[in-house]
């Protein structure tokens, strides 16, 4: 009765959701945002950021009305997958690639002037996810390189560094992280970093809760054993934490793709009722409200992951809240606001 109850409650909730598109006037894929309020002359505003394909980084200072293009030098060739912001002036960009191209900026000027503070030419190094919980301290996860996966952390906002691996465990054959939204690392609490993973026999979680002092791999049951199946976002709320993927070659595939975990990480489980495919970004919004999204759509939840319900088809690869609004992000340019609880 009480599943039942759920289900009744969350369908209803999910017909007073909709994503309304804002214009952004470029047609490129975007792949990460981010959203927060502060003080632009002397007025309360919404602070939004994209980035995506080709170089592709926007910035809108009135919540998405209106955007502006920015401009990296040398960058037209990347693929930034998210982006971190900061007040009204700063932000972080992660671009993801092989030989260099795998890069780490930031601007303090909105976005006028931007300065490369990380980047790697080793074999195997590619940054999957970008997190921060603060200006100064943001940890960027990368595939395994030498056998192990490997996350670069800043504490002062300028400088980054590789954190010890000693005690990180072996990458699977076939194990990595995937970029589809820069969302698969997350930092959670005091001083933890978990992130997710694919491509392997199993999908697993690894988590520190120390900083990287240890870390510890955890088996997860959503789909797995093939190279595009995995974790693609994760996040994480008090001790509850919600991890969605799937298989992106089957976007329309919902079996095994999203796991949540009531006691930090100990154990999982698959939702009892799946999000409609594959997905690419997880969030959370107010109330402890989940949406996930994907290319053929976008899911909530109400109820820490448990149970999932569609309400929406339009393809999105990225998803942000901040305070009562939610943003995603997704090809061809596209930018959409959902306001959760409205008509």
């Amino acid at each position: 009765m009480r599943s039942l109850t759920i289900v009744i409650f969350l369908s209803a909730y999910a017909v007073a959701q909709r994503w309304v598109v804002q214009t952004t006037g470029v047609d490129t894929n975007l792949r990460g945002m981010s959203a927060q309020y502060a003080s632009v002359d002397g007025k309360r505003a919404v602070i939004l950021w994209a980035a995506g394909s080709n170089g592709v980084l926007l910035r809108s200072n009135d919540g998405g009305a209106n955007w502006k293009q920015l401009n990296i030098p040398g960058g037209t060739d990347l693929d930034f997958r998210d982006v971190e912001g900061f007040g009204a002036n700063t932000a972080y960009v992660m671009s993801s690639g092989e030989k260099g191209k795998s890069r780490i900026y930031k601007t303090t000027d909105s976005g006028a002037n931007w300065k490369m503070q990380y980047s790697d030419e080793r074999p195997g190094f590619f940054l999957d996810a970008l997190a921060c919980d603060s200006e100064l301290h943001c940890v960027a996860l990368s595939d395994p390189v030498d056998g192990k996966f490997l996350v670069v952390s800043t504490n002062d906002g300028e400088h980054w560094n590789e954190l010890p691996r000693d005690q990180m465990p072996a990458a699977l054959a076939g194990e990595g992280g995937f970029a589809g939204s820069g969302t698969t690392i997350a930092l959670c609490g005091h001083g933890d970093i978990v992130f997710g993973t694919g491509g392997g026999r199993v999908v697993r979680v690894i988590h520190s809760s120390d900083r990287s002092h240890s870390w510890k791999a955890t088996e997860t049951p959503l789909a797995s054993n093939n190279p595009s199946s995995g974790i693609f976002s994760i996040t994480c709320s008090g001790k509850s934490i919600v991890a969605v993927g799937g298989d992106y070659k089957e976007p329309a595939s919902a079996k095994q793709g999203a796991i949540y975990s009531n006691d930090f990480g100990v154990t999982w489980h698959l939702s009892e009722s799946e999000a409609g495919g594959y997905r690419s970004a997880v969030a959370y919004g107010p109330h402890r409200t989940l949406v996930a999204v994907g290319p053929n759509g976008s899911d909530i939840s109400t109820d820490g992951g448990r149970h999932w319900k569609t309400f929406d088809h339009q393809p999105f690869n990225a998803a942000i809240f901040s305070h009562n609004s939610g943003w995603a992000a997704g090809p061809k340019g596209t930018i959409a606001i959902l306001k959760t609880g409205e008509k």
